[in-house]
């Protein structure tokens, strides 16, 4: 070893920023870094739709691209892309967006969390959001300067944030409330009468809200009930969606946010400084996906809750308690039976049966105990996957 080595790390270390040194890494990312070393496992894991993105929607790119549009668009997306999206929105749920104010195409929806955290907050206001919740919430925050603020869900309530919860939490630093329903990981979807009490609390104390609606159209016997059509709601909430679920375009990395003028313009003056702009493929197929009827996404969403009733009665039939998701699609069964924590549970089960799950914790503290299974894969593998966690369980339940 060099006698410079040991400076240079120490000098590597003091380069980084405090706020990136502090931030934990991806709890699902940093899972499957060991799962990618392991031949012939069986992933309940990414939260990827095994659907192809539907033809018509892959043609409309390819013949983008033999047209020649392959250049920049618009900072905030192609015009006839906002526009149908104003369309769209109005038509589902009766909300008027002016489509060159109001409508932000960003890069998947986690761009536009990024974009929302850091047009809104300054150093120390606080966000409130439910635990366990989506990776990317409170890391989002954190590197915006905020401080996540986080709310126990438990499955006795349903894994359902309540506004009674959320308001012995608001302080005067309190800035947002930034939820995700349907939600991942749990499956759980808000009512509406608790989204309402919710909605009272922003306007009562003055708040904004961040609502992440990217499974809105995957929810089973129930409906979705968008934040922003809640009386006095539209101004003060950031609605982000995308297309990466409902058409299965995980990869085309198209999202959007709608807000009011101000704060599309302000996360659209951070957009051209770092994105610039989404790509104009992936445009011009969100374009065609959006014009297309919805045979095809209904389709999937029967699939997925065939699927559904499947993998949470299997995990019921092998000992496991689960809770009943009632959108997106994961599962997101209680180990508690074996007495490992969640990570343990997930590192045995992955070399042992070569099944992969994502540990509860790695979405938060009120995660341990259950980990995370995707049922958005094909009903061979689940119906395999069920029989290899069955096995285990019986050799590991404790005594």
């Amino acid at each position: 070893m060099s006698k410079n080595e040991p400076v240079r790390t120490k000098l590597s270390r003091k380069c980084i920023s405090e706020k990136v040194i502090a931030l934990p890494p991806s709890g699902i990312r940093k899972f499957f870094d060991l799962l990618s070393s392991i031949e012939g496992v069986i992933s309940l894991g990414v939260g990827e739709p095994d659907f192809v993105t539907p033809w018509y929607i892959r043609e409309a790119a390819i013949y983008s691209l033999e047209k020649g549009f392959t250049m920049y668009t618009s900072n905030k997306g192609t015009p006839e892309l906002r526009a149908e999206l104003a369309k769209h929105i109005e038509s589902h749920y009766g909300l008027p967006y002016d489509p060159e104010n109001e409508i932000l195409i960003t890069v998947g929806v986690s761009e536009g969390l990024d974009l929302a955290a850091r047009a809104i907050l300054n150093p120390g206001d606080e966000v409130i959001m439910p635990d366990p919740c989506y990776v990317a919430y409170p890391a989002a925050i954190s590197l915006a300067g905020g401080v996540p603020v986080l709310v126990p869900t438990t499955v006795e309530n349903d894994f359902e944030i309540t506004a009674k919860d959320i308001e012995c939490r608001i302080t005067e630093r309190t800035k947002a409330i930034l939820i995700g329903y349907p939600c991942n990981p749990t499956g759980a979807v808000l009512p509406k009468d608790e989204l309402i009490k919710i909605a009272e609390l922003v306007k009562r104390y003055n708040l904004l809200a961040i609502s992440d609606e990217v499974y809105c159209r995957l929810v089973y016997g129930i409906e979705h009930t968008c934040l922003a059509t809640l009386p006095g709601m539209k101004e003060r909430t950031i609605l982000l969606n995308g297309f990466s679920k409902a058409y299965a375009m995980t990869g085309w990395r198209i999202g959007y946010a709608t807000s009011s003028k101000e704060i599309i313009g302000a996360m659209t003056k951070i957009h051209q400084y770092t994105m610039l702009c989404a790509s104009i493929m992936g445009q011009m197929a969100a374009l065609e996906a959006l014009k297309a009827d919805d045979r095809e996404v209904n389709a999937m969403v029967r699939d997925y809750d065939r699927r559904r009733r499947i993998i949470v009665k299997g995990f019921r039939d092998i000992g496991l308690q689960c809770f009943e998701p009632r959108g997106a699609f994961y599962a997101f069964p209680s180990i508690q039976v074996t007495g490992m924590t969640s990570e343990e549970f997930a590192e045995k089960l992955l070399m042992e049966e070569k099944v992969a799950v994502v540990p509860g914790t790695a979405f938060g503290q009120c995660g341990e105990g259950y980990v995370r299974c995707c049922y958005a894969t094909s009903l061979p593998d689940i119906e395999e996957a069920l029989k290899r966690i069955g096995s285990f369980i019986q050799r590991h339940r404790k005594k």
